[in-house]
């Protein structure tokens, strides 16, 4: 039977692949396809606005991706599922990204903090607090 916590790790995987797909459409727009498919050799900066903000969303959810996974795993290894953390987490990072390339300074921080929140809330299940 599925969890929580093994929806969130499903959905999280979709939602890396959301991030790199973005990312990768709005550098496309600004560098071509002949960059993109080429060894990269000679690193450019995105100047567009979106562009730049996709690229630093894929990198804050990287950040916090990997203490996400090896948290849920702990949860699913030992049997301490059903709580809401990776609940909130996944619906914070959800959220993240749209506020992101919308460029909404407070709600995008307020999701974030949400994805925080759950983590912790994680950490602590597995810490059997």
């Amino acid at each position: 039977m599925h969890s929580a916590e093994l929806y969130a790790l499903e959905l999280s995987v979709l939602l890396f692949v959301v991030h790199v797909v973005i990312q990768a459409t709005f550098a496309r727009g600004e560098f071509g396809e002949k960059y993109l498919l080429s060894p990269r050799d000679e690193q450019r900066k995105v100047k567009g606005v979106i562009a730049a903000r996709s690229q630093r969303a894929l990198a804050n959810f990287v950040e916090n991706y990997a203490p996400f996974v090896a948290v849920d795993l702990g949860l699913i290894a030992t049997g301490r599922t059903g709580g809401w953390g990776a609940i909130l987490w996944i619906a914070g990072r959800i959220l993240y990204l749209p506020l992101y390339l919308a460029g909404i300074p407070v709600a995008r921080t307020l999701a974030w903090l949400v994805s925080i929140i759950g983590l912790l809330m994680m950490l602590a299940r597995l810490a059997g607090l």
